[in-house]
């Protein structure tokens, strides 16, 4: 049996099966990436629900995983030569699952570097952009008199949602297949619109292309059930 007594976060989340990657992690748009991806791979694991609004990402056993204290992580006890390995960055654990598992990453050079980019796109600017939005318009920062923060982030999102319908003139998805590109934007979109509330504020009802995107992706039973992952216990 695999032992990962090694790693202080499994004192505080023991390891039911340890021989399995284990994810730890909670369903906000950075950690479904995560549970989408294991989900559509088909490769078993065991999921740990992280309770940010406990803090428990501030924990030291979380900490010893993740020293940002940021969902999602992972740890498999199967990694590169046979050692467990320990992984934060949801943008890190897309393309490990996909390398170690040879699915929803081109193998072809150019391909699989247009598909790097898109998913550094995501990381670098639809989620920051996303975020802040959100803040703005739904959390503390509404109580902001000075509304300047959030029409930059409302202007800046409209814009990266146009990139995106661009990108997807001809396409089913923003590589012509489906990959960790999709599987890294479709939890922020839906959240944009969903639990941000932003739908009318951006305008998405104007787009065409990513809407109808967002609606294949969540039609995907694997994205149904990464949604969910890791459930509260």
């Amino acid at each position: 049996m695999t032992d990962l007594s090694a790693f202080p976060i499994t004192r505080r989340w023991p390891a039911r099966h340890p021989d399995r990657l284990q994810l730890y992690s909670i369903n906000t748009p950075n950690g479904v990436k995560a549970s989408i991806m294991l989900e559509e791979i088909g490769l078993p694991y065991e999921g740990h629900f992280i309770d940010i609004g406990a803090d428990e990402t501030w924990t030291p056993e979380y900490l010893s995983l993740n020293p940002n204290g940021k969902i999602p992580a992972i740890l498999d006890p199967d990694g590169p030569g046979g050692q467990p390995l320990a992984l934060f960055e949801s943008g890190a654990i897309l393309v490990y699952l996909a390398e170690k598992t040879g699915q929803l990453l081109p193998t072809d050079p150019a391909a699989r570097y247009e598909t790097l980019q898109w998913v550094m796109f995501q990381m670098a600017a639809i989620g920051p952009m996303f975020g802040q939005l959100g803040f703005f318009h739904k959390f503390a920062g509404k109580a902001f008199e000075d509304k300047r923060p959030l029409e930059r982030y409302v202007a800046e999102s409209k814009r990266l949602l146009g990139v995106l319908e661009t990108r997807l003139e001809g396409r089913d998805w923003i590589m012509g297949d489906y990959s960790i590109a999709d599987v890294a934007t479709l939890g922020w979109v839906r959240n944009l619109i969903g639990f941000y509330e932003a739908r009318d504020l951006v305008e998405f009802d104007s787009l065409t292309r990513v809407p109808a995107w967002l609606e294949r992706g969540l039609a995907r039973p694997a994205v149904q059930r990464g949604l969910e992952m890791p459930a509260r216990s």
